[in-house]
């Protein structure tokens, strides 16, 4: 079954990236900015054919794709152009990459819950015996943690976790008949309790009904809970917390889809965890591509900025080769990080 795991691993990252580029030629026709090609897959056509202004091109590497638009570098006379776009429609077809990976990511998530009977929240059902954290002007049974110093809480898990993080007094947000109650400076640590080994809170929490809107909610809080994973991925990689050799790339990632489908009790179990996967890998790619990085879409929205500002001062069109050559410079620092993390991709499973 492995080799199963890694075609539709390698499918699933050829889709999420031709779902990326298909966002920015919808909105790019819509906008009505030429596209001249858009392209599934990488590397020699198999299959094209040229519908009007546009070439379709069905390419050999079923990993990647690519939207062609007049004048996206460089000066053109083409009033239809990227370039000679307004500003807002330009800043639209560059969002639309990651707002498409965001989407599939959320509509995986809701397709994967969508047999779901009840969902486990962050709702206080009870308290254990002896549990010192409930009473008057503490918790009760009903509440919803909210948020933890901050935090948004999504799932009920995610109060264990950021309770761990904090000194053992935090700011708590709960909501309690339909409002937000907030408890400054509230005490909290682990206690032993009987019949269990480790320290716990006392928390015992509820179920809620899986109705469609539950299901919608948590599909969306699923998704929010993967942006701040990535952000929080981030964060350790500009700390120094981790470093290159812990970043996975294409040839990691299917690895790691293959991995775990393998590691599933059944086919449907490692069907489900595949897919939850490739949806936290679509977030992910929204967030990343948004990054204000050269050769990425945040890097090209935050240098439109830039230059429409300077153009507003000056009064005077830029020539957008200068903007082209900042982009291919980041595009070859880029592809030199990914030849790196490919390299290490192949080193760790090589070595097992």
């Amino acid at each position: 079954m492995t080799i199963v795991y890694i075609l539709l691993a390698v499918l699933i990252f050829g889709v999420l990236i031709a779902v990326h580029e298909f966002g920015h030629f919808a909105v790019a026709k819509a906008c009505g900015v030429k596209v001249e090609e858009f392209a599934v897959g990488m590397g020699p056509a198999i299959w094209k054919k040229q519908k009007g202004e546009t070439l379709y091109a069905l390419r050999a590497v079923p990993i990647g794709g690519y939207c062609a638009m007049s004048g996206e570098d460089e000066s053109s006379e083409d009033p239809r152009a990227f370039t000679n776009a307004a500003f807002w429609k330009r800043a639209l077809i560059l969002c639309a990459g990651s707002f498409m990976n965001f989407l599939l990511g959320l509509v995986i998530v809701l397709l994967l819950y969508s047999n779901a009977a009840a969902f486990r929240a962050p709702i206080l059902e009870g308290f254990m015996d002896g549990c010192p954290y409930e009473g008057a002007g503490a918790l009760q049974a009903g509440d919803r943690f909210y948020k933890i110093d901050g935090h948004r809480i999504y799932e009920y898990y995610d109060v264990s976790d950021f309770l761990s993080r904090g000194d053992g007094v935090y700011d708590l947000v709960i909501l309690r008949d339909g409002k937000k109650l907030t408890l400054k400076d509230f005490s909290m640590v682990p206690l032993e309790y009987e019949g269990y080994e480790n320290k716990m809170y006392g928390f015992l929490f509820g179920v809620e009904e899986a109705t469609p809107l539950v299901k919608l909610r948590h599909a969306w809080e699923s998704c929010m809970g993967f942006v701040r994973m990535v952000w929080q991925g981030l964060e350790q990689l500009v700390t120094g917390k981790v470093g290159i050799k812990d970043m996975s790339g294409p040839v990691g990632i299917v690895d790691l889809m293959a991995e775990t489908g393998e590691q599933a009790a059944s086919t449907a179990d490692a069907l489900y965890n595949i897919f939850y996967l490739a949806a936290f890998i679509a977030v992910n790619l929204a967030v990343m591509n948004m990054l204000p990085i050269p050769a990425l879409d945040g890097g090209r929205i935050f240098l439109l900025l830039v230059t429409s500002v300077i153009e507003a001062l000056i009064h005077k069109k830029l020539d957008p080769r200068y903007e082209g050559y900042i982009h291919a410079a980041g595009m070859v620092l880029l592809l030199g990080l990914m030849a790196v993390v490919m390299f290490n991709d192949i080193l760790r499973i090589v070595h097992g």
